[in-house]
């Protein structure tokens, strides 16, 4: 068995560690909300991703209209949106939701 010690030694060290990951974010995001780079990323990384979803998404239609026409009106939906509201959630749920009707209940 550990000496009493080294046992209280592991407990404030654990204890240490514990405030130090609980404390940082507090100290670190009032210098966060002043950087032009989290601004930055901010107003153009829901675009990005985005941008990264469609790719990958449209990587495996092939060219079968019942999943080409889908995939194509769907992304049509969903630029629509982003260009009438620039919300991405509002674009992502609204393509998401056209593309699972048009290829479930339309070309199903």
């Amino acid at each position: 068995m550990p000496d009493v010690s080294y046992l209280l030694a592991a407990l404030a060290v654990i204890m240490g560690v514990t405030f130090a990951l609980r404390a940082v974010p507090f100290a670190v995001i009032a210098p966060l909300r002043s950087s032009a780079l989290v601004h930055y990323l901010g107003a153009h990384m829901p675009v990005g991703i985005m941008l990264i979803l469609a790719i990958y998404t449209l990587r495996d239609v092939s060219i079968a209209p019942a999943s080409l026409v889908p995939a194509g009106v769907a992304l049509a939906v969903t630029i629509g949106l982003h260009l009438w509201r620039s919300h991405a959630l509002l674009s992502i749920v609204g393509g998401t939701a056209t593309y699972m009707v048009l290829a479930n209940w339309v070309f199903g």
